[in-house]
């Protein structure tokens, strides 16, 4: 289930999906009475037998004090922003129209269970690497290692983060007018903000 904020609700749940992939660097943060624990960490999206967005995989070096935080208190809070830039009021011509931030975001409170070793490390860490390198020229293996593959990998943990809720944002421009929305896209197109136009004219068929 997605928690939306009205009018800036994603179009639907792959652009959701699509934000983690293109933006998989995420904030897990995590607390417990006063102690609080934030590690920026690449994430994996996976999907159930109905495509539904039900987990989120990743790892942690060992050495990482968070790691037995999460460990007595599993819950935690993943934070991941995408595509997002100041939108200025220079750009309108109704000079009376204020500045804002446009961004697309999502956040999951998540259960994290802990994956030490074995095969279901090693395809964790494939999937990542996989999708890390994929579409790249000479794109790199772990194969490639050779045995310091097994000397490293046991310097790092493996988790499963299953989905609890989910809260997602995309303020893009769909509370503008047509005409300042129009002047606010050919101004980020003149000054190559490329990424932010593409997820704007997503959240704004209509245009």
């Amino acid at each position: 289930m997605i928690a939306v904020a009205g009018k800036f609700a994603p179009p639907n749940e792959a652009e959701v999906t699509r934000l983690i992939r293109e933006y998989p660097l995420a904030w897990v943060v995590t607390a417990h009475d006063s102690e609080f624990a934030a590690t920026l960490l690449p994430l994996r999206p996976f999907h159930d037998k109905q495509g539904r967005l039900t987990e989120l995989h990743g790892h942690f070096a060992r050495s990482n004090a968070q790691v037995e935080l999460v460990r007595r208190h599993p819950r935690a809070l993943l934070l991941f922003l995408g595509p997002h830039g100041y939108i200025s009021s220079s750009w309108m011509s109704d000079r009376t129209q204020t500045p804002t931030w446009n961004y697309a975001s999502a956040q999951f409170v998540v259960d994290i269970e802990f994956i030490e070793d074995g095969p279901p490390m090693e395809a964790l860490i494939r999937d990542l690497v996989g999708a890390m390198e994929a579409d790249r020229e000479r794109e790199w293996s772990i194969d490639e290692m050779g045995p310091r593959y097994e000397r490293l990998v046991r310097g790092i943990i493996g988790f499963h983060a299953y989905i609890r809720e989910t809260r997602a944002k995309f303020k893009l421009g769909q509370d503008e007018r047509d005409d300042t929305y129009a002047e606010i896209m050919k101004a980020l197109a003149d000054n190559g903000a490329n990424p932010l136009c593409d997820w704007m004219s997503r959240c704004n068929p209509q245009r």
